[in-house]
């Protein structure tokens, strides 16, 4: 369920690509008539858009609108302005494991196709590669070393310092319990934190799969706790679903009053627009 408004009749993708080109001549940017236009396009819409800005005028409508904005308006132009599989591919490429568990478990296989295969193309390496083999397989096919109560310090010291992305599931799936308890209090000392972030992996991957709208509502919610505003995670959850189950995602947790709240300018109005 999309949250967005679309146009009806909709403008050809050569008068929208113009009317961008008006609104970044000159000396100021008319971001208001970027919202109108992007803002309330379909991710296919966009896409012949950007043909036809390239087209008319031998320039990238991605890297104009870098050059043109500034600060969180300009990440989420951006990412909302990218096709979707490359925006995925993109956020998975530098992402931490609970936005790669995201776009696993939260996309359409179709998708998820198109997301391998914009992240093969972009980064000439393989998405099962770099991650999600190395985190799936192993869980399934290590076996655990059942071994007493018998500690080795050593290896639960080197262990708490690596314990990050695929080697989490090969030391959990595969060290005994007092071995476990070892490590994870090494872990503590070395990063000053409690290892607690399997569990939430696994309610990140459950919620994905079943019921997305209740983990983007979360996403959304915990990025404007406490004193600042996660940005990035903000703009990750709405961009990303505005076209999915947003409306679902407003169901679940989210007020509008939430964004006004925490953010500002430009950057609010594209949300907000977005959001529906």
């Amino acid at each position: 369920m999309a949250s967005i408004s679309v146009p009806d009749p909709v403008p050809a993708p050569t008068e929208d690509a113009e009317n961008i080109r008006k609104a970044v001549e000159g000396w100021g940017t008319d971001e208001k008539a970027l919202i109108e236009i992007l803002g309330h396009r379909t991710a296919a819409q966009r896409a012949e858009i950007a043909v036809a800005y390239e087209g008319l005028y031998d320039q990238p409508l991605i890297g104009r609108l870098q050059d043109e904005l500034s600060s969180h308006f300009r990440g989420a132009m951006m990412l909302w302005t990218m096709d979707p599989a490359a925006r995925d591919a993109k956020l998975a490429y530098k992402a931490l494991a609970w936005v790669l568990i995201e776009v696993a478990c939260a996309s359409s296989p179709d998708h998820l196709v198109a997301v391998r295969k914009a992240y093969c193309s972009a980064y000439e390496s393989s998405l099962e590669e770099d991650v999600l083999k190395q985190f799936l397989v192993r869980l399934v096919s290590s076996y655990r070393y059942a071994g007493g109560e018998h500690v080795d310090d050593e290896l639960a010291r080197a262990e708490a310092a690596e314990l990050h992305g695929a080697v989490v599931v090969r030391v959990i799936s595969s060290r005994s319990k007092p071995q476990l308890k070892a490590t994870f209090q090494h872990y503590k000392q070395h990063h000053g934190k409690s290892f607690d972030e399997l569990s939430a992996m696994l309610k990140t991957a459950v919620w994905c799969l079943t019921t997305p709208e209740k983990h983007f509502a979360e996403v959304i919610r915990n990025s404007i706790v406490g004193l600042g505003t996660d940005e990035e995670s903000l703009t990750r959850g709405i961009v990303s679903r505005a076209e999915i189950d947003m409306k679902k995602v407003k169901e679940e947790y989210f007020k509008t009053t939430v964004i006004i709240g925490d953010t500002s300018g430009y950057y609010k109005d594209i949300l907000l627009t977005l959001v529906g």
